[in-house]
């Protein structure tokens, strides 16, 4: 293994930039960008530079930072992305690699962070005949931990350090990105939350997340604009009665509940007359209150006394007032007997 770190930046509230060297085979489809587990700096290069650490979680870090990532990871020459500004050269890429296909790959002979790179030009052939070795990441570092936060770029270069006016325009260069969250990465998470995925999750399957919502919602508003486009259905026979047919059913049963009612009323009223419970001049009120409470009527009934001089002295129901030409009515006779007198007394004192 050949991961030898060139340079370190120190912060004690920014993340550190480093810069390492890892040796590159021609052919790779695949090559490590970040070597794993704990690398330092070499001897003499920077006092107190590293140690550095590549974990399952930083890896992991590392690979979401760069999943939404718009363009490919650059790999130029000879660090000329951080030279341009002062040589004013330009910059040649080398090489690109894919972000999307960053992977942790903690087991092999040289386990670390890899990513499928694409040489450009005559690359393959430099590396081939051994012209250039060395890949150099460049990449943020917790200062605490040392462990990385991100990945910028590479370059191939054989040079085994750079010194220190480079690491200043490293560090004045990418300190402002590292030192503030990403608006649109916050926003991610959150909307990442509120779908209930993980914060892992690649922007492919948040789109597809998305739009399965999406097509859950239209297809609930689509079924919501087929109920309300669509005729009533008509109501099952043997579970529904149409409204007419229980309003008449309704007006019928009040109908015959009435008429029951009439019925036991006349018949209370007949035996409560016989019985003298009643004279005739009750008798309508009696039929009222039987139409508006028949309990009510009852309850009278069963608790009136029984006047005996009224016994067998009511008409059931026929008309009392009507005298025959030369005997009494059947009121003045019931007149007699409450008196005790006769009907001829009753006559010829009623003639006086």
């Amino acid at each position: 293994m050949d991961h030898t770190v060139r340079v370190a930046l120190s912060a004690a509230s920014h993340p550190a930039l480093a810069v390492c060297t890892l040796r590159v085979y021609p052919g790779q489809e695949y090559i490590r960008l970040i070597p794993d587990g704990e690398f330092h700096a070499p001897r003499g290069a920077m006092e107190g530079a590293g140690p550095w650490r590549l974990t399952p979680q930083s890896a992991a870090r590392v690979i979401a930072a760069n999943r939404n990532r718009s363009a490919d990871i650059l790999i130029d020459f000879e660090h000329q992305a951080l030279l341009s500004e002062r040589n004013g050269q330009r910059v040649i890429a080398a090489g690109w690699v894919d972000p999307r296909s960053l992977e942790y790959r903690p087991d092999g002979a040289e386990p670390g962070l890899y990513g499928r790179v694409k040489w450009v030009g005559d690359t393959a052939e430099l590396l081939e005949a051994d012209l250039l070795r060395y890949l150099s990441p460049v990449f943020p570092a917790d200062p605490d931990t040392g462990e990385p936060l991100d990945l910028y770029h590479a370059a191939l270069t054989n040079v085994p350090a750079i010194d220190e006016p480079i690491s200043a325009a490293l560090s004045a260069r990418y300190r402002p990105h590292t030192t503030q969250e990403d608006p649109q990465m916050d926003l991610l998470k959150k909307l990442l939350a509120a779908l209930g995925l993980p914060e892992a999750t690649s922007e492919t399957d948040a789109l597809a997340g998305v739009a399965a919502l999406k097509a859950k919602a239209d297809t609930g508003q689509a079924e919501l604009a087929a109920l309300k486009a669509a005729p009533p259905a008509t109501p099952d026979p043997a579970k529904f009665v149409p409204v007419e047919t229980m309003q008449a059913m309704q007006l019928q049963i009040a109908a015959l509940s009435a008429r029951v009612n009439d019925d036991e009323s006349g018949r209370l009223i007949d035996g409560a007359m016989a019985e003298g419970k009643l004279t005739e001049a009750q008798r309508q009120w009696a039929a009222d209150l039987g139409k508006k409470d028949i309990a009510a009527l009852r309850a009278y009934v069963a608790s009136a006394p029984a006047i005996a001089a009224l016994k067998g002295m009511q008409t059931d129901g026929k008309d009392m007032g009507k005298p025959v030409a030369g005997k009494l009515t059947d009121s003045e006779l019931a007149v007699c007997k409450a008196m005790g007198i006769s009907a001829d007394e009753f006559l010829k004192h009623k003639g006086a």
